[in-house]
């Protein structure tokens, strides 16, 4: 199941945004609307990437977005076929395969800078100036991209590759740069990179076949545009800290419990008093270690943050006898986990060489209090249920704490 899930997040949206262009221009699907699409999509696509870059302070999506708008346009304009074509519309096929996968590999790697600034306007002035710059070598040094057809590997089947050695190699190389990130990390943003490279080395294996690339170009800005909402999203319902599901997605998750369902809060004992004690950088990284345990909470349970030191699991379609098991066993492995303290002069970073311990770290315990409840009559809404919860948690609180109170 989870390398189900794994896989399902993966391919979705960027795969399958991916597979309806192939599927569209393979089977001619929108060939009676082609022409529409390829005089006012990108002109679109462009304006919503930049306003979207704009108010999200997501400037490397407006750049991505305006590379990919100019390396279609360039196709469109002066490749084959095309109203400008000036007897270069392989050399220009070519130059694009090789330039947008470094344009955007670069982008993915510069940091947010903004859009209206000085080094907005200069990475603007660095995109625009590259295809002034190769078209003014096409027209008068076009020898100059002789090195773009060269053959690495001389075979009988390397010949019947759609594209020439050197394109494909910086594709294949990006690309799997992007796939190992995506596979390694959680980030939207990345996947997002990965898959828009996919639509964008089919557009190029569509020009050269002779088809039009259009589609795969506005699958690829697509594809950037919803990585980019998709980290608004995780952003705005995922505690940055802990990584678990903020306040606002366990509002949204209340609405979707049902009849049958049970609510527990959870709270850091003296967590004040630690913060204080020992640091905040301390008490983040025991907020992190709670959460760790929380993740693993048996019977279905599902973890959020609430806010501060407190938590929330819910248990759908559970009662408290199904529930307080498990919240038990919670309890019992925080309990159980000797939380390591940082001493003041140990590096950050282990050092080259090993050295005796002279000490043993110093480590405390950390206990949570937790107030459960389910409905009932008095309190059919999850969110009187979740305030009978909160009081629970105060009577755990007022018991000694490191107990459950329903």
């Amino acid at each position: 199941m989870i390398f189900l899930r794994s896989l399902f997040v993966f391919f979705l949206p960027g795969g399958l945004i991916v597979l309806t262009a192939l599927l569209a221009t393979y089977y001619n699907l929108l060939t009676p609307w082609l022409i529409k699409i390829e005089n006012i999509a990108p002109y679109g696509i462009l304006a919503v990437g930049v306003i979207l870059g704009w108010r999200f302070h997501r400037s490397r999506l407006a750049f991505v977005i305006l590379i990919l708008f100019l390396s279609e346009r360039s196709l469109f304009y002066y490749g084959t076929g095309g109203p400008f074509a000036f007897g270069h519309e392989k050399t220009i096929l070519l130059i694009n395969g090789v330039l947008l996968p470094l344009n955007i590999a670069l982008f993915f790697l510069v940091k947010e800078r903004g859009i209206f600034n000085l080094g907005g306007i200069a990475r603007l002035i660095f995109i625009l100036l590259q295809p002034l710059i190769f078209y003014l070598l096409l027209r008068l040094h076009p020898e100059l991209f002789q090195y773009l057809s060269h053959q690495f590997i001389t075979l009988p089947r390397m010949e019947i590759l759609p594209l020439t050695q050197p394109l494909l190699l910086v594709n294949g190389v990006i690309l799997l740069l992007f796939f190992t990130g995506s596979l390694f990390g959680r980030s939207p943003v990345v996947r997002g990179f990965f898959w828009a490279m996919v639509a964008t080395l089919l557009a190029f294996i569509a020009k050269s076949n002779g088809q039009s690339p259009i589609l795969y170009y506005c699958g690829a800005e697509f594809i950037i545009i919803i990585s980019v909402l998709e980290t608004a999203y995780a952003m705005a319902f995922h505690d940055e800290l802990t990584g678990l599901p903020a306040r606002r997605a366990l509002n949204t998750a209340l609405h979707g419990l049902g009849r049958h369902y049970v609510i527990a809060m959870l709270d850091i004992d003296f967590f004040k008093k630690f913060n204080d004690r020992f640091g905040h950088d301390v008490g983040d990284q025991v907020l992190c270690m709670v959460a760790a345990h929380l993740r693993r909470v048996g019977g279905g349970g599902r973890p959020y943050r609430y806010g501060g030191e407190e938590f929330t699991i819910l248990f759908a379609g559970k009662s408290k006898e199904d529930a307080i098991p498990h919240l038990e066993n919670l309890r019992q492995s925080i309990e159980a986990s000797q939380f390591a303290l940082r001493g003041k002069n140990r590096p950050k970073k282990p050092p080259k060489k090993l050295k005796r311990i002279k000490a043993q770290p110093k480590t405390v315990s950390v206990t949570i209090s937790i107030g459960v409840a389910e409905p009932d009559r008095n309190h059919s809404r999850p969110v009187s249920v979740m305030k009978v919860a909160d009081q629970a948690l105060y009577r755990a609180k007022n018991r000694g704490r490191n107990c459950i109170a329903t």
